[in-house]
């Protein structure tokens, strides 16, 4: 047995939710949700209305995490209700379940393996690669890992990445990215026609652009950090890619409750039947778990993992592109 298999079975006793606790966090964080979003349409000082729209978007990170969650099973696993539920926060969300699933099934499946499709992840390139690609095609590879496709993910990755596209891929399969795109839609008219612009525009567009350049974000870092580990199929192992290639991303105490403990990815990927809610308490109890490589939200961490660009072989660190 390996050291990571040991690892793996002592998170099994943790796999188990408390059916209670896992609707306390779906009901408040959606009451907590609709009081901000009900904030930004009152009376408030214009200066309270940004508040409640910052405030939306946060939340709505926060849903998208135990949304995450419920779709790994992890939470409320046999409860019909829950799973209607959570397919209705999906389509709010801009992240159909069919669409979620089958995307980020495979990236557990393939997370930081060198020369796999790059569904459910950004893409990565060798440096060898990236030299022997024609321009056109490092443009696009550039493109997809740019900063600026991060911060508007509520177009790119969302919208586009997981409304749009797969709907056109797959129409039949993904059907639930229909009502996804109109409700948006409706949403924005409906807030537009009897609200006003600025109403659309702290109730639907700000809270959405704030959570989805965050999520964005989050799905990079988790996975583009220095010291991140890759290895190619032959390499590979389940067990090492959640804990060499998976970031502990560590957070002040209020946005580790906003991301819902995302932060301790590397034991997320170790064993994603582990409740979010329940993963600091596995980080307390097994010390090897204290080990993980870590990055943060704090400006000079994000600049270091946004550098990242392709995988030097040579010397098994992930390299910025400058000079290629």
């Amino acid at each position: 047995m390996t050291v990571s298999d040991t690892l793996y079975a002592r998170t099994k006793p943790y796999a188990r939710d408390s059916s209670w606790k896992s609707w306390w966090c779906i009901l408040s964080t959606a009451f907590l949700l609709a009081a901000a979003a009900a904030g930004t349409l009152s009376p408030l000082p214009l200066i309270g209305r940004i508040v409640c729209s910052v405030l939306a978007g946060l939340l709505i990170v926060r849903l998208f995490v135990i949304y995450h969650d419920q779709q790994h099973r992890a939470i409320l696993p046999k409860s019909r209700l829950a799973a209607i539920f959570m397919r209705l926060t999906g389509i709010f969300l801009l992240c159909p379940n069919a669409v979620w699933r089958s995307s980020h099934d495979y990236h557990h499946s393939h997370n930081c393996k060198l020369l796999s499709a790059n569904i459910g992840s950004f893409p990565i390139m060798t440096r060898e690669q990236y030299r022997q690609t024609p321009a056109g095609e490092r443009f696009l590879y550039l493109f997809m890992r740019h900063p600026l496709l991060i911060l508007f993910g509520y177009i790119s990755v969302f919208l586009f990445g997981m409304v749009i596209l797969p709907f056109f891929k797959s129409p039949r399969k993904n059907i639930d990215c229909v009502p996804a795109f109109l409700l948006h839609g409706a949403i924005a008219v409906w807030l537009a026609v009897h609200f006003g612009w600025l109403a659309l525009g702290l109730t639907l567009l700000l809270p959405f652009f704030i959570a989805s350049a965050i999520g964005a974000y989050l799905f990079y870092a988790q996975h583009n950090f220095p010291g991140v580990i890759l290895k190619d199929k032959e390499g590979w192992t389940y067990e090492g890619a959640a804990l060499e290639s998976s970031s502990h991303l560590k957070t002040n105490p209020l946005m580790t409750w906003f991301t819902g403990n995302i932060g301790y990815h590397h034991i997320h990927h170790l064993n994603h039947r582990v409740p979010f809610y329940r993963l600091p308490e596995l980080y307390r109890d097994i010390p090897e778990l204290r080990q993980a490589r870590t990055t943060s939200l704090h400006p000079l961490e994000i600049f270091r993992c946004l550098r990242l660009k392709v995988w030097c072989v040579e010397t098994q660190k992930m390299v910025g592109v400058r000079g290629l």
